[in-house]
């Protein structure tokens, strides 16, 4: 099987509904951006020794194809793999869970003090991004309330998972700044 159709040769693709849109639309730097979520969550996999913070992100990652699947259909009809709300509140458990196991703060902290938690945190930058490019769509384009939670929560739990593998925690003191 080739991976290539050429049909994307003159700057356009389909969506799952078979739509043709520009390539560069948000709706497809939407769902490119959750996709390139999905893919930082598998690298920052390989730092992270802790099979509990492992299995949740293997869960997540599950979950960003219906995310995607979502953000890339035009027709909700169309595709039925839609995240619920049980998913949402799946991980206000695992945020809770993890931000009951850290030394919790309110000051900023300066991200990245291991190898796991840096690469949580890039995972989570990746995804306020994803949420304000959904945002966006959001004005031109009804996105789904429940999506859009979700991915909301979702940065929040990479947070969490990251200040829980932070080895140390090093505060941000604005005198010094």
């Amino acid at each position: 099987m080739k991976i290539y159709t050429k049909t994307g040769d003159k700057g356009q693709t389909s969506l799952y509904d078979s739509t043709r849109v520009d390539k560069d639309s948000v709706r497809v730097d939407c769902y490119g951006t959750i996709d390139e979520l999905n893919c930082s969550l598998g690298f920052a996999k390989n730092f992270i020794d802790r099979e509990e913070v492992v299995e949740e992100i293997n869960h997540i990652q599950r979950l960003l194809f219906n995310v995607a699947g979502e953000l890339a259909t035009k027709d909700g009809s169309k595709f039925a793999h839609r995240v619920t709300e049980e998913d949402v509140l799946k991980l206000e458990k695992l945020i809770d869970n993890f931000m009951s196991r850290t030394n919790n703060t309110s000051q900023f902290i300066i991200p990245g003090s291991s190898k796991a938690s840096g690469a949580l945190h890039i995972a989570r930058t990746i995804c306020r991004r994803a949420e304000r490019r959904i945002i966006t769509l959001n004005r031109e384009e009804p996105i789904g309330a429940v999506l859009m939670k979700y991915v909301n929560r979702l940065s929040d739990g990479i947070y969490a998972m990251a200040r829980f593998l932070e080895e140390e925690v090093v505060l941000v003191d604005f005198n010094k700044v």
